[in-house]
């Protein structure tokens, strides 16, 4: 074993029981005061994605660490209104947008694949649009904050406040694991921040276009994500 991969996994341990003494030390604690701790930790080692479903938890990480970078993944499939969200965010909010975008266009991509791999392979899609283009945008930070919740479906159900991403070797800070969606909508209506407009019309959880669509009532929030093809997750959370 090199000295420099002696390093790397001494570093990776430290930081993993960092993230998992900090998930119990801060389980009941506030999401602004989970962000100021990663922001005390980490400083600008920390960024925050966003799908720009809504801006909560780049507006929360603002408060705590003015100016912090937010990563965005420009799949090239998302709705005009995603984007939208995205420009206006970036105009408005103390935040640093970064946009993400995938090694191959839609048109390599199809010209490699062929078209509509999302209808196909939808987990191949996901992996080069999404899970490679975050894994490359993470890589000079040791924590990313995210906006994942438990009440969102059974397999967010255990999401730590803190916890730690193997796969990655990074900690992942969920601040708002614990809020329900009547949190949510009540922190957006108190501080005036900003959401995709798309929430108002039937949408639930928003990814790409293809691949999303409105939910009926009394279905889960994500069953609008993938519908039909018995996929719950992009992969960028598993």
């Amino acid at each position: 074993m090199t000295t420099a991969t002696t390093r790397e996994s001494h570093r990776a341990q430290e930081l993993r029981a960092l993230a998992e003494r900090a998930g119990r030390e801060l389980e009941d604690a506030s999401a602004l005061d989970i962000l100021r701790w990663a922001a005390d930790t980490f400083g600008s080692r920390l960024c925050v994605t966003s799908s720009m479903e809504d801006a909560v938890v780049a507006h929360l990480a603002s408060r705590a660490l003015p100016g912090v970078d937010v990563l965005f993944l420009d799949t090239g499939y998302h709705f005009v209104e995603t984007i939208g969200t995205r420009d206006a965010v970036e105009a408005v909010m103390d935040v640093n947008v970064i946009t993400l975008t995938p090694e191959l266009t839609v048109a390599e991509q199809d010209a490699r694949y062929g078209p509509r791999l999302y209808e196909r392979d939808p987990d191949l899609c996901c992996a080069m649009r999404k899970v490679k283009a975050l894994e490359a945008g993470l890589a000079s930070y040791d924590a990313w904050a995210t906006g994942l919740r438990r009440d969102e479906s059974y397999t967010r159900a255990n999401t730590p406040v803190v916890g730690w991403d193997a796969r990655r070797e990074k900690v992942k800070i969920s601040p708002i694991a614990r809020w329900t969606q009547a949190d949510v909508e009540a922190y957006v209506a108190e501080h005036g921040v900003l959401t995709n407009p798309l929430l108002q019309d039937g949408y639930a959880s928003i990814g790409c276009a293809p691949c999303t669509r409105r939910i009926a009532e009394g279905e889960d929030a994500r069953a609008g994500r993938w519908a039909g093809l018995g996929k719950t997750e992009c992969g960028l959370h598993a």
